[in-house]
């Protein structure tokens, strides 16, 4: 008996383990942008330097997207419970260490473990819906809940982020997981259906882990330091190429490796390559957006820590209707009309971000941007998963989400980098300036840019089959 088939015998207890995942998507999404609001605040406490404080988000970004296609692999070898619990686990140890830290090595060391555990938590998670419920409406109302509680996380972590900060101080953007966390854990052990044995003979491939997290921190570097020590210096030329020799490595041993991270045969599955494409813009893009928000908020409009974080409320709502609208929108259309749609609702939201941004704005004239990008976003956010998902079996669930949240992940990071090195919007750069106008202008740029990137998407999302979206009967092994 299928996992799938043993917890839809009981809908109780698949309810409360939907709730369960859905808790802990939260948990993940809420950690991208919990510490962008507390990032002065780590500076002068830790004793920062400007260029260096980046990494507080960079170390977890990068760990988490170079780790998670082992992840995906541990899910499906170890089972999914097995890797939660674990993930878990190490999620709560490490943002323990993090609200500890004493000096700027410390707190990046605990992102970067943290990182680490999110890379574990988040395919393992996704893998549980995929295999939980059967392909179709089931599924595709599961992912909804599920993609409302991560897409709303996203706005929600700077909500959070501000409120704590500004009453408990920034520790506690790293004490909140460690509550989060045990809850869960706690929650795991009678909601979720154990584990069945795997065969102890197959490899996670760390050769290839190894050398793909290499290839992704170099460029990630690469395009963090780029726009500071400039594009030809040294060190950064030579992070890209050492990069790029270390992603041909990973792809010549995945071409060779019997127990693969990234098997070469699902590159044929259509609706998962263009699910991961989807997925990696997605996040370049629409994932950036708080980023940039957030300067807007306190560096042009003058907001405080609690009134940023705060801003970010009605947003996070409009992302949440937007995941269920994209569900309803699944049982009359297909994904490969639906993502254009939430495409096309993102960029007008996105372009209408541009004329409010400046100083002088009020808050209800950047709230209909805000409105419709984040519904846009939603709607997006549960069809680029219903995609990914489709068509895969279910002793491989685990290593597909492992390879469309690698590409999320990895897009968020290279995604912020390049609109800040195009846009001229970080806020190392926009302190040189006397003026305002430098960073309405850098700003305005930034949503311009992001607008583009999601008209990218709205092309690529053309290319997902037709059948990815009517598939209602599971693929099973």
């Amino acid at each position: 008996m299928t996992i799938a088939s043993s917890v839809s015998d009981s809908p109780r207890l698949q309810h409360w383990s939907l709730a369960l995942l859905a808790f802990a998507q939260l948990i993940y999404s809420l950690d991208i942008n919990i510490v962008f609001v507390a990032l002065p605040e780590i500076g002068a406490g830790l004793g920062f330097s400007e260029h260096a404080l980046q990494w507080v988000v960079s170390a977890y970004t990068v760990c988490c997207g170079g780790c998670l296609l082992l992840g995906g692999r541990a899910a499906d070898l170890l089972g999914q419970r097995r890797v939660f619990i674990g993930a878990l686990w190490l999620y709560a140890l490490s943002s323990l260490a993090g609200g500890l830290a004493w000096s700027p090595a410390v707190i990046i060391i605990a992102r970067a473990v943290q990182g680490i555990g999110a890379a574990m938590l988040f395919p393992s998670t996704l893998s549980l819906i995929n295999r939980i419920f059967q392909e179709g409406p089931s599924r595709n109302r599961a992912l909804a809940i599920w993609g409302g509680a991560g897409a709303s996380g996203l706005t929600l972590g700077s909500l959070a982020g501000g409120i704590l900060t500004s009453f408990y101080g920034w520790p506690a953007v790293f004490f909140v997981n460690v509550v989060l966390a045990a809850i869960a854990v706690a929650a795991a052990y009678y909601v979720l259906p154990k584990d069945s044995f795997r065969n102890e003979s197959r490899n996670f491939d760390f050769p290839g882990a190894l050398t793909v997290t290499m290839g992704a921190t170099l460029l990630v570097y690469a395009l963090v330091q780029g726009p500071e020590d400039g594009w030809f210096s040294a060190h950064i030329l030579l992070s890209l190429i050492l990069a790029a020799i270390a992603l041909l490595l990973f792809a010549a041993i995945e071409s060779r490796s019997h127990d693969p991270l990234m098997p070469v045969r699902l590159f044929k599955n259509r609706s998962l390559v263009t699910g991961m494409v989807i997925t990696f813009i997605y996040m370049g893009t629409f994932g950036a957006l708080p980023y940039f928000l957030t300067i807007l908020f306190q560096n042009v409009m003058g907001y405080s820590a609690l009134q940023t974080g705060l801003a970010f409320i009605i947003p996070s709502l409009a992302i949440f209707a937007g995941t269920q609208l994209g569900a309803r929108l699944t049982n009359w259309l297909p994904v490969r009309t639906i993502l254009p749609i939430g495409f096309l609702t993102g960029i007008a939201g996105t372009l209408a971000l541009v004329p409010a941004a400046f100083s002088g704005a009020y808050y209800v004239e950047i709230l209909p941007g805000l409105i419709v990008s984040g519904a846009g976003q939603g709607i997006v956010w549960t069809a680029m998963w219903i995609a990914s998902g489709s068509g895969i079996g279910h002793t491989e669930q685990g290593i597909a989400s492992g390879m469309a949240s690698t590409t999320l992940n990895v897009g968020n990071a290279i995604g912020i980098a390049l609109l800040i090195a195009f846009s001229g919007s970080g806020v190392e750069n926009l302190q040189r300036e006397t003026s305002v106008s430098s960073f309405e202008n850098a700003l305005q740029l930034a949503f311009y840019l992001a607008a583009a990137g999601q008209i990218v998407g709205l092309v690529v999302s053309r290319l997902v089959p037709f059948k990815a979206a009517t598939v209602v009967s599971a693929k099973t092994t």
